[in-house]
């Protein structure tokens, strides 16, 4: 028989109720730099093609990829990177057991965002 009172309850977890966590939040931006690094790929093996086609479409691909706009790619690119690769790290000593307690898992989130701005920050600095 159906529930009559269906209704009336709220959706679990409820947008309402439900509070991010920063280990979901970390979980979910792994995915978008892992999807956002696969576009900044594809701009790069589209300079390597230009540099092999003609000197003249060359030059229009560089002007893209080295405009502010190309750097601002780049260098979000790179923070991506960087991100990607300290919560990769996290995954592993999660997958050996641990840190699996909240608060160790939220410094290590919060050392993943820190750690990637400043990994950003020197490789911009010395490349």
């Amino acid at each position: 028989m159906a529930d009559v009172n269906r209704g009336n309850r709220p959706l679990s977890p409820h947008l309402t109720i439900y509070r991010p966590q920063l280990t979901s939040m970390t979980s979910i931006l792994t995915r978008i730099t892992g999807n956002a690094m696969l576009v900044a790929a594809l701009l790069i093996v589209w300079w390597f093609l230009a540099a092999a086609t003609s000197v003249e479409y060359f030059d229009t691909v560089n002007g893209f990829v080295t405009s502010w706009f190309g750097d601002l790619i780049m260098v979000l690119s790179v923070l991506g990177l960087w991100y990607h690769t300290l919560a990769g790290i996290r995954h592993l000593i999660w997958d050996n057991g641990y840190a699996l307690d909240v608060p160790t898992a939220e410094k290590l989130g919060w050392a993943c965002l820190g750690g990637s701005v400043l990994l950003t920050v020197l490789t911009v600095i010395i490349v």
